[in-house]
């Protein structure tokens, strides 16, 4: 048994599949694992134990696909389902394929109707309806994050003894706390601060001076990133790929939603029965979800969505601390 896992992007849902790769390693214990994602996502995967071989998507989508038909695989697991991967199946048509149904209608009815038909389900769940004719089976252990033991920081990092990780990045405006409201927040809070992010996280936060932050945006890579997590006391996140990884990595975590909700299935989906996951949302709002992904603005202009006070983000990182 020879299997191809598929998810191509991004962080999160690269993430999330660790469930469905655990679970068959263990289902299938001398099978073949493959993985197959962007180039930029290959960190997330290739230190999985249960992956004999990442392979890594380029521009270059043919050459891709003749390197998976060399592979011959006996089974596919699409977890991307998109056009892409069905231009894909095209060249291994020996293989089994197993997919999961991504209920884009029931989306587009909850965005643009506020019609709610998405079954109140984990997208982890998800993953496995489809896999049936596998018989795998969700172990409720959650999400992993494998990385080399010898993983360190670069020399010139500085972190403090104690802190919170806030993850600025989301990759659209209205996933994101305003910078005002987050400076606010860090001006007020007590403890030490690090914030990660990518470059345009950091274009977004650099004039933040204050003497209990510490600012790694843009100056870390994805791994690196995901240990300033692991060695934090807790990390607040937004509707992002590395709200999964904190969840991967057992740390307690508020995440903070803007336009997304929690009924699209990537909600924060616990490790251990000790895992804390505290989540602020404003529920009621006729506007939300105004998308399944974000905008650069809100199309309302009001973003009330994002309307927290300091106070609320305070008391439910206080929470966490406890």
């Amino acid at each position: 048994m020879k299997v191809l896992v598929v998810r191509f992007s991004s962080i999160g849902d690269v993430v999330i599949t660790s469930a469905v790769l655990r679970v068959l390693a263990i289902k299938y214990p001398n099978a073949t694992i493959h993985f197959a994602t962007k180039m930029a996502f290959v960190p997330l995967v290739q230190h999985h134990p249960a992956v004999h071989k990442v392979h890594g998507l380029t521009n270059d989508f043919s050459t891709f696909a003749a390197e998976l038909k060399n592979e011959a695989f006996t089974h596919v697991i699409d977890l991307h389902n998109n056009l892409r991967t069905k231009r894909l199946r095209a060249s291994l048509p020996m293989a089994k394929w197993y997919s999961y149904d991504k209920l884009n209608w029931q989306k587009w009815l909850y965005v643009h109707l506020k019609i709610n038909r998405l079954p109140q389900k984990h997208i982890v769940h998800r993953y496995f309806e489809g896999l049936k004719d596998l018989d795998l089976v969700y172990d409720d252990k959650g999400l992993d994050l494998y990385y080399p033991a010898n993983l360190s920081l670069p020399e010139e990092t500085e972190l403090p003894k104690n802190y919170i990780c806030y993850v600025v990045g989301g990759t659209y405006a209205t996933k994101r706390l305003p910078n005002d409201k987050l400076e606010a927040w860090i001006k007020t809070n007590t403890q030490n601060v690090v914030l990660i992010g990518d470059k345009d996280d950091w274009e977004r936060t650099h004039h933040l001076k204050f003497p209990h932050l510490t600012n790694l945006c843009g100056k870390l890579n994805l791994l690196e990133s995901a240990l300033v997590i692991k060695q934090s006391e807790a990390v607040i996140a937004h509707d992002s790929g590395f709200m999964h990884i904190a969840l991967a990595l057992n740390k307690n975590i508020l995440s903070i939603w803007g336009n997304t909700v929690l009924d699209f299935g990537f909600y924060p989906l616990t490790k251990t029965a000790t895992q804390q996951s505290i989540v602020l949302e404003k529920i009621g709002l006729s506007c939300r979800p105004c998308n399944k992904l974000g905008y650069n603005k809100c199309p309302k202009g009001h973003f009330k969505c994002m309307d927290f006070s300091v106070q609320e983000i305070s008391n439910e990182i206080n929470a966490l601390l406890e």
